[in-house]
């Protein structure tokens, strides 16, 4: 088995937890914030549906900049609604398991370059970058929102086993 077939169950395995997550962000809630340094749910919601998305480059192209010269920045998502969340959750998902279904073995090692512009915030080998700014990341927004969940008094759900709530 090559390295890019671990990826895919251990990529279902964790989108599908998320997507119970994203499922319980109530719509009436989307601006409340837990510290004024905070996203706003809404913000943060919008980046873990929007993150699987994010894969797509990893695995497809050399670099990201989040402000070309040639280009407008780079616009995060920002839903309006539960349905939103979802949609774009789901089309970022199937988008991601393709790129990472398809990746080449032969390109793990070679570098993939995240950009601000001129400024380069990080190059690393690709595998690397998926573990740590692919993967890890999603698993982190995820919790940041599981926590604002908790805060706002929302059940949240069992994500690497069963919560409080489900017990």
């Amino acid at each position: 088995m090559t390295a890019t077939q671990y990826y895919v169950p251990e990529f279902d395995q964790e989108m599908a937890t998320t997507r119970r997550v994203l499922a319980r962000v109530p719509e009436d809630k989307l601006d409340w914030k837990p510290h004024p340094k905070s996203m706003s749910l809404g913000q943060l919601a919008s980046h873990v549906a929007q993150l699987p998305d994010w894969a797509s480059n990893i695995f497809r192209a050399d670099e990201f900049d989040f402000r070309p010269p040639d280009a407008p920045p780079f616009k995060g998502a920002d839903c309006k609604s539960n349905k939103e969340l979802l949609d774009l959750f789901d089309k970022s998902v199937a988008t991601a398991r393709e790129a990472i279904a398809g990746a080449r073995e032969d390109a793990l090692d070679s570098a993939w370059t995240l950009r601000a512009g001129p400024h380069t915030i990080f190059s690393a080998p690709r595998w690397s970058v998926w573990r740590g700014f692919g993967m890890n990341h999603m698993v982190h927004h995820r919790a940041q929102l599981a926590v604002y969940l908790r805060l706002l008094d929302v059940p949240v759900p069992g994500i690497y086993g069963p919560s409080a709530d489900e017990m």
